[in-house]
């Protein structure tokens, strides 16, 4: 009987998946073993985690909601439903969120010498002359309180700012009783939310928020007005830029006035602090048309993104990560020309452990040398002063063919995006502004050279984007090649985004939206049919995120047949393990670590003959079907057994893996009696060692673990 592998049962939510991820962040801010401020660093970031989430998960779902749509997702489950469980999840990991800040960080930052005044009624008598004194001469004078009466309106509330409402009441003459109204005021982003304070005890430096100052000082804003009560309050709206492309005369214009609207979305969270004025709360609650559990109750500072500003705090040093610094690319140290060294072998880069600045370089000798007659580039995040925008920008000038197709719709992206592509369009690059319905998302470079033997391709493919700032955090990994075959395979990408039309066939790479789904669709068959042969089968995944439900069933069917499947997923997982006949060959775990995992390594054991690929794309609908996205296979011997390598490394890490469980939670491996291996400081490590000796080859390193576990 032919089982189905598609059964909802089978599949987790997405959304619930995602929740997942974020409490494993928090779970790095709750473990004691990591420095104090790196701490500090894991739980901004669930806060930052959840923004995002909201702004687009939870507003999509919204909008379906709204619009009636019933479809149910790969569990099963309604949009409305969806809604049901994850904002009872996310009000759970708020409370777990408020409990590590106040119960375990605070208490630990004052044992370090840092305090931090939560109420500005707890003030000493110097510290309240300070405060008031900063409040007169650096915060009144940008703040505008706006009051809400019959003449005026509710005032609009931007996404994502922090606000004081206020309760204000004026005792007009005849009257028995003052009659309240609603006031607010804006807490000023343009100035520091963490205040330094004098007058504290000896050895302790002490610090209050921003809004504590404000709320102290309240009174000053409404002079002729008696303040009932004055509590924080932030609302998060509905980001999801909804642009109909194909009726968007210019997709540039389009956007830009879509990004406007982002300001002004529906509502979709309200955050309050815990104990606001039953009166205020039911105000806020009606002008922003919100319902009981998109209200949370926050006990502690609204935002806590600005535990990054906190991380900043000089003289903390001690109790941070000793800052890593990237080292050289061992096959690039003794060579200033990258085109001799390409023509030498394919170079794998592995960031951040070795530096991005081979892939700068690439684009800035590409820039000056006279014999480069093209370079033609994909970009969908960069940095703030990206040195590749001023390269690209200069070989423009310098007489060279450039073209630059710049990914308008890389969400959050898209200012600085539309900056650079004008920009670079100035310069005399040729610009290209996505394809209709698909975002670009793949990572490639091509460098057109006129050599003695003729023209010469050469190829940067890349896991990740061509930003020099996220490169120092996010671990991904490059491919440089002058393979003739890629490189006329980077040629036909090009002229398809340009606008001709897919050539008749391919060499090496695999493209979606056209072929990629089929291609990995193929690589699990034929495991498949290894493995119903009775002959080894293996698969080896390295992802963001997995949640197609295509490829999820051809997993299952996959470790049914016996195929041995290890993946490596940070993020989402909509797939389960342990299930009776279905998923008990499948292991998965997330490696969550002081930098984000990021690239896409994929491992095929094809019965003794292994093929390992690398690319831009997760195993999710939108990558396989709406995006641009590359493949590439790893050719060259010596490099797939250092990609091999590094998803070994990642399968044997016993101290920053999560194991997921059947019940669908992720458990960290027991560490007792056992050798302990963190894969990135294993990589740090290692990248340190091959810098110094660039002349040894891959095989002539020695598995060496960190250190002995110690019996806990």
């Amino acid at each position: 009987m032919e089982m189905d592998f598609t059964k909802p049962e089978y599949y987790r939510n997405r959304e619930d998946s995602w929740i997942s991820f974020n409490e494993r962040v928090l779970s790095e801010a709750r473990d004691k073993s990591i420095p104090l401020f790196e701490r500090l660093k894991f739980l901004s970031i669930t806060a930052s985690n959840f923004d995002e989430f909201f702004m687009i998960r939870v507003a999509s779902l919204k909008d379906m909601v709204h619009a009636g749509y019933s479809k149910r997702d790969i569990a099963g489950m309604t949009a409305s439903e969806q809604l049901e469980v994850i904002l009872k999840r996310v009000q759970e990991v708020v409370a777990l969120q408020y409990s590590t800040y106040n119960r375990s960080l605070l208490p630990a930052l004052k044992q370090q010498g840092l305090e931090v005044i939560t109420k500005h009624e707890d003030l000493n008598r110097e510290q309240k002359a300070y405060v008031d004194r900063y409040f007169e001469e650096n915060v009144y004078p940008v703040l505008t309180p706006m009051a809400m009466d019959s003449s005026r309106p509710f005032p609009l509330i931007r996404n994502k700012t922090l606000n004081i409402g206020a309760l204000i009441s004026k005792k007009e003459e005849g009257q028995k009783e003052a009659s309240t109204q609603f006031a607010t005021v804006q807490v000023p982003s343009v100035l520091p939310r963490i205040i330094e304070l004098p007058g504290g005890k000896s050895g302790v430096r002490t610090v209050i928020l921003l809004e504590e100052i404000i709320e102290r000082n309240i009174g000053k804003l409404f002079l002729s007005y008696d303040v009932v009560c004055a509590h924080p309050y932030r609302i998060m709206r509905n980001a999801d830029l909804t642009i109909d492309e194909d009726e968007a005369a210019d997709l540039l214009k389009e956007i830009q006035r879509q990004l406007k609207k982002r300001q002004w979305g529906e509502v979709i969270r309200l955050e309050v602090e815990d104990g606001m004025d039953k009166q205020l709360l039911k105000i806020l609650k009606k002008e922003f048309n919100i319902k009981g559990d998109d209200v949370f109750h926050i006990s502690g500072p609204l935002d806590l993104t600005f535990l990054m500003k906190m991380y900043g705090l000089e003289g903390f040093d001690h109790l941070k990560n000793k800052p890593y610094v990237p080292q050289p690319v061992p096959a690039l140290m003794d060579c200033s020309d990258i085109f001799s060294a390409i023509r030498e072998g394919n170079i794998l880069l592995h960031h951040p452990y070795m530096t991005f600045d081979p892939v700068v370089d690439f684009v800035r000798q590409a820039a000056k040398d006279p014999d480069v007659l093209a370079i033609k580039q994909t970009l969908y995040r960069v940095s703030g002063n990206s040195p590749i925008i001023a390269a690209l920008a200069q070989a423009a000038e310098n007489g060279k063919q450039v073209s630059v197709l710049v990914e308008l719709k890389a969400r959050f992206d898209e200012e600085n995006n539309i900056v650079w592509a004008k920009m670079l369009e100035k310069a005399g690059c040729h610009v290209i502004y996505g394809l209709v319905g698909l975002k670009t998302h793949c990572k490639i470079t091509l460098v057109v050279r006129r050599e003695e033997d003729g023209i010469r391709r050469y190829v940067h493919l890349g896991t990740g984007n061509y930003n020099d700032s996220t490169a120092k955090l996010y671990t991904d990994c490059g491919l440089l090649t002058c393979s003739e075959a890629i490189g006329e395979d980077a040629t036909a990408v090009f002229n398809m985004l340009s606008g001709y039309s897919e050539p008749r066939h391919w060499n090496r790479l695999a493209l979606a939206p056209i072929w990629l789904r089929n291609r990995f669709a193929e690589l699990i068959s034929r495991e498949t049919e290894h493995a119903l042969a009775g002959e080894p089968a293996h698969i080896i995944a390295k992802m963001n995120s997995l949640c197609d439900k295509e490829i999820i069933a051809r997993l299952y069917e996959a470790s049914a047949a016996g195929v041995k499947i290890e993946l490596i997923i940070r993020g989402i997982c909509c797939l389960k393990t342990g299930i009776p006949g279905v998923s008990e060959n499948i292991t998965v775990r997330s490696i969550v670590g002081n930098f984000l995992e990021h690239a896409r390594i994929f491992y095929f054991y094809n019965n003794g003959q292994p093929e390992i690929f690398m690319g831009s794309a997760d195993w999710m609908p939108r990558n396989l079907d709406k995006r641009v996205e590359i493949l590439f296979p790893l050719e060259n011997d010596e490099i797939k057994e250092e990609a091999y390598h590094i998803l070994q490394i990642q399968l044997a890490d016993n101290v920053k893996a999560h194991i997921l469980q059947p019940d669908g939670t992720y458990e960290k491996i027991d560490k007792r009696g056992k050798v302990l291996l963190c894969a990135q400081d294993y990589f740090c490590k290692e990248a340190v060692e091959r810098a110094k000796r660039p002349e040894d080859s891959v095989h002539d390193r020695v598995f060496i673990p960190a250190e002995p576990a110690v019996e806990e």
